[in-house]
């Protein structure tokens, strides 16, 4: 039996299946936590929203209608309260993505999701990764969600332009502005250009 789409289930649970949503947990609070910790460098902003989208989501699951996707509805929701949240954060000084966050010595990338990225390239991820975070939240917003959207969430450009609300150019305009916008704050860094060229999409997909 072939697996049921993101739709199909929302749409099951509209109809009152509970496990339904329970299986849209599993598939996507994953992705969603990393889509958030990457926007916002704080682990536990990021477990905060990650509830309280899926939240929004068995709210409104009663209402949603299937005219996009699930998953650019979700993200849209995400989206938003990642704003509201810098709205009320923005006279605080942004939690170093270095520092420790308990007595282990664990860091935020720690909480990141690893899909496992292959031996040879481990090193260097591990490596580009603080760096990297640090070039994506020096970005201005509307490219870091961008970015994130399309290389960790896999969206497609329309679907993107959908979630944050402008047109398909204006969002490949701001992609391209977010991966020079990368690419320098790398070089800065000091990360060779071959690497500071290619790096922030090999990471987002380590």
């Amino acid at each position: 039996m072939a697996e049921r789409t993101d739709e199909e289930l929302l749409a099951d649970f509209q109809q009152g299946d509970a496990g339904a949503f329970e299986r849209l947990l599993a598939r996507h609070k994953a992705p969603l936590y990393t889509f958030l910790v990457r926007m916002l460098g704080d682990r536990e902003k990021a477990e905060d929203l990650a509830q309280e989208t899926f939240l929004r989501i068995v709210k409104g699951a009663q209402a949603w209608e299937h005219r996009s996707r699930f998953q650019s509805w979700m993200y849209a929701i995400a989206r938003n309260l990642c704003a509201d949240r810098a709205r009320r954060d923005r006279f605080r000084k942004t939690e170093s993505l270095d520092a420790e966050v308990d007595e282990g010595g664990a860091t935020i990338l720690d909480g990141v999701p690893d899909e496992g990225p292959s031996p040879d390239r481990a090193a260097e991820s591990e490596r580009l990764r603080p760096l990297l975070q640090r070039a994506l939240l020096s970005l201005p917003a509307e490219q870091r969600e961008v970015f994130v959207l399309r290389e960790q969430a896999g969206l497609a450009f329309r679907e993107i332009a959908e979630v944050v609300g402008a047109n398909e150019n204006t969002v490949k305009s701001r992609m391209r502005y977010a991966l020079e916008g990368l690419r320098k704050a790398l070089l800065a860094a000091g990360v060779d250009a071959e690497t500071a060229q290619t790096g922030s999409a090999r990471w987002s997909r380590a």
